[in-house]
């Protein structure tokens, strides 16, 4: 009697342990939702992150990875901080200002070592230092980015800027101005109207920020740090399949932005790898996305000499190493 029973629970033990078992086990083979949201229409800017679409490298990692355009009238930033998103495209600048203003922002990966913003010249224009007997095309947003930088580092000053349109006519109409734009973009359109411009990636002369950052909260952090890890991992091997080979993401930005040329999209792919702006760097060395204490107090105190921060803000609070540490995709 007693074997009995005890065969009977041992038999029950067991069946309820299968059916326990298939849930979890079910549960494991569903990818987990993940939505990011860049910074702008669908752009070669944007490709390692489509590619890992395309490729499958999120579901890979487990992850049903869902990227969402920005646009001029997307505040992105507004909307991580809603819960419409894990994570979103940022920039360095913006996220230590969240900071000072007790935003719960975090950085945890860099796309672009290298700011693509840069002055654009016609070609007679031969160093970046010629450009102060010239007019200057700067944007409202760029006056509280790398417009003090230029000032404090070549003396340029207000007196000579003019409003930036956002479009080539200007340029192409007056040989004495030049303008900002992003070194993967505005010349592919004033090559397209017949001039070779001269293109001084800020970059390259100092201006430190990263760009194209990968920013979430820190309650996110807290309770999806193994979704952001994974997210970072595959984007990192998606930026690297990108620069090798375009074509499965393209067609997805294509996609996403049917207005998108593949001659520009060409034109991005090609300036991005030309100039290393995902690859130079700490990259070389540290892999795909990664970041620097080094590299983040550099940028700390160019806005802090220029008026764009508080010295006493902890603009530490404004990034962490901690979820790259573990992933390192060499280019």
């Amino acid at each position: 009697m007693g074997s009995t029973l005890f065969r009977a629970v041992r038999r029950l033990a067991v069946l309820l342990g299968a059916a326990l078992l298939v849930p979890i086990a079910a549960h494991a083979d569903t990818p987990e939702r993940f939505v990011f949201l860049t910074n702008w229409y669908a752009q070669a800017e944007h490709g390692g992150f489509y590619q890992a679409v395309a490729e499958g490298t999120y579901r890979k990692y487990g992850l049903d990875a869902d990227i969402r355009m920005g646009g001029p009238q997307v505040n992105v930033m507004q909307l991580l901080l809603a819960g419409k998103a894990d994570a979103v495209m940022g920039y360095d600048l913006q996220t230590i200002a969240g900071i000072e203003q007790g935003l719960p922002l975090v950085t945890v990966g860099a796309t672009f070592q290298k700011d693509p913003a840069a002055l654009i010249a016609h070609p007679d224009v031969k160093t970046l230092e010629d450009l102060k007997s010239r007019t200057l095309l700067i944007g409202q947003a760029s006056e509280t980015t790398f417009w003090p930088w230029l000032k404090g580092r070549y003396g340029f000053t207000d007196a000579q800027k003019r409003p930036y349109a956002f479009s080539v006519q200007q340029f192409l109409a007056d040989r004495r101005v030049a303008q900002q734009g992003y070194a993967t973009s505005e010349p592919y359109s004033i090559e397209k109207a017949g001039v070779k411009p001269v293109v001084f990636l800020l970059a390259d002369h100092g201006y430190p920020p990263y760009a194209q950052t990968i920013v979430t909260t820190r309650g996110i952090l807290e309770k999806r740090k193994a979704a952001l890890q994974k997210f970072l991992a595959a984007t990192a091997e998606g930026w690297k399949s990108y620069l090798a080979n375009p074509a499965p993401g393209n067609a997805l930005i294509r996609k996403a932005n049917p207005e998108m040329e593949s001659s520009l999209l060409d034109f991005g792919h090609a300036r991005i790898r030309q100039l290393s702006l995902v690859t130079g760097g700490d990259a070389v060395r540290q892999g795909i996305l990664s970041m620097t204490d080094a590299r983040w107090k550099q940028t700390f105190d160019f806005m802090v000499g220029a008026g764009l921060a508080q010295a006493d803000t902890d603009y530490r609070k404004a990034y962490t190493l901690a979820p790259m540490q573990d992933i390192r995709v060499l280019p």
